[in-house]
């Protein structure tokens, strides 16, 4: 697939795989998006040239390593192998951020240290995601800022080359990126930045633990006084060789999918520790009956007798939510999702997308203030919306396993994190027994 067709929006849905044995499959997932963008923005600020290993080449990748490079660093890619060589920060472009919550809200805060404008859009849906608690942080910083009302783009940033730093508190709970992007950027402040989440929950800490882990394995000097504060020191980024793992989320279709079919899939590398949110979904899915074990193969998935509902936060894991939900209209009793309130403000509003399109297909599916209560009921095909959301996408997938009949409409919408899903999802149901 080449980068221009990586995202490509088709009109045609597509009609997901009936599991008509139990699966027998071994399956690979690309490189983790989380990692390789912020790999990405750590090796545009850094001294030295960085080699990326085993980077994801996706539409949300794609986008990063293009605002980076109108920025002034410099980006080879020769398949998952990237070389990034920094250059001086430049201003006076703009940046085309799509749907990729990473790119429209990591970017600001190095364009901000870019000397001139630099102009940040995406697609429609974009506009809508927040970002206010940034375009205010950045403000009390001293950067000038010009946004379209509200913190949503379009943004502009007129940098002055350099950003002072010191002392900030925001408040992260529309999403942990608000304050990863902060973080990525700080060491590149005159005076660093000592950083305070206040207000509610911060979802999806994980995420900001894997920021401060790879600012940590690139030499900065970053302290954690206490939940929620962060102290990043100033001083230079280094360059090297950085390693991605594999996309841990991405996988969650595949380890849920003999849940639904019977069977057992095997996930190839899989991390034996890893800070990644989706570490934690082979736990979720034993608590819903899975077996699940290490092997040298891989990890290794198995129904292990009658599918349970589940109630379960998964505040620090949200990306498992669509699978999670779509795989618990399948279990013997209800399930209820909790801690993903702030999902309203994801790609689409993944509540209300996940209450139509499940409850379309004969599912009982309620919103609650912070998740969704599932109640499973006799299921039935029919066309099954993305809303141009990788995740929907997935949950679809996991859908038409057990269902005859179910249509997913774009699904190509996946190239967002994973552009050959639909292909290997049939590869591993066409495997079957």
């Amino acid at each position: 697939m080449t980068d221009a067709t990586i995202g490509a929006v088709t009109s045609d849905p597509w009609p997901a795989p009936r599991a008509r044995e139990p699966l027998d499959a071994v399956v690979s997932v690309p490189g983790s998006k989380s990692m390789t963008n912020r790999a990405l923005v750590l090796a545009a600020l850094a001294a030295t040239p960085t080699l990326v290993e085993g980077a994801l080449t996706s539409r949300d990748t794609t986008l990063m390593a293009d605002g980076l490079r109108a920025l002034g660093a410099r980006i080879d890619t020769d398949g998952d192998r990237w070389s990034v060589t920094p250059g001086p920060l430049r201003g006076g472009v703009s940046v085309d951020a799509g749907l990729a919550g990473t790119v429209m809200r990591f970017l600001l805060p190095v364009a901000a240290l870019a000397a001139g404008p630099v102009r940040v859009d995406g697609d429609p849906r974009a506009r809508e995601r927040p970002m206010l608690a940034l375009v205010d942080a950045l403000r009390r910083l001293g950067v000038r800022v010009d946004d379209a009302g509200g913190g949503r783009l379009p943004v502009t940033v007129d940098g002055a080359g350099m950003l002072g730093g010191g002392s900030l508190s925001i408040d992260g709970g529309a999403s942990s990126q608000l304050v990863s992007a902060l973080l990525l950027a700080a060491p590149r402040f005159t005076a660093g930045l000592a950083l305070s989440h206040h207000g509610g929950r911060l979802p999806s800490t994980p995420h900001v633990d894997m920021t401060v882990a790879m600012l940590r394995e690139r030499g900065v000097r970053v302290e954690t006084p206490e939940p929620s504060r962060w102290h990043v020191h100033p001083g230079p980024i280094a360059g090297g060789v950085v390693t991605v793992e594999p996309d841990l989320s991405s996988a969650a279709p595949f380890l849920a999918a003999p849940l639904v079919a019977g069977g057992a899939v095997t996930l190839r590398s899989w991390p034996a520790s890893s800070g990644q949110p989706g570490a934690r979904t082979p736990d979720v899915l034993a608590r819903m009956g899975a077996s699940v074990s290490a092997t040298a193969a891989g990890l290794v998935v198995r129904r292990g007798g009658e599918l349970r509902g589940i109630d379960v936060d998964l505040a620090d894991n949200s990306e498992l939510a669509c699978v999670l939900a779509a795989l618990a209209t399948f279990a013997s009793s209800p399930t209820r999702l909790t801690g993903i309130g702030h999902m309203r403000g994801h790609e689409t509003d993944r509540l209300a997308a996940l209450a139509t399109e499940l409850g379309g297909l004969g599912a009982g599916v309620t919103e609650l203030d912070d998740g969704l209560a599932i109640t499973p009921g006799p299921l039935r095909g029919g066309v099954f919306r993305t809303y141009d959301d990788h995740r929907l996408a997935m949950a679809g997938a996991v859908m038409g396993l057990g269902v005859d009949g179910v249509l997913v409409e774009n699904v190509a919408t996946a190239a967002k994190t994973f552009p050959s899903f639909a292909e290997t999802w049939t590869a591993m149901v066409g495997g079957a027994g």
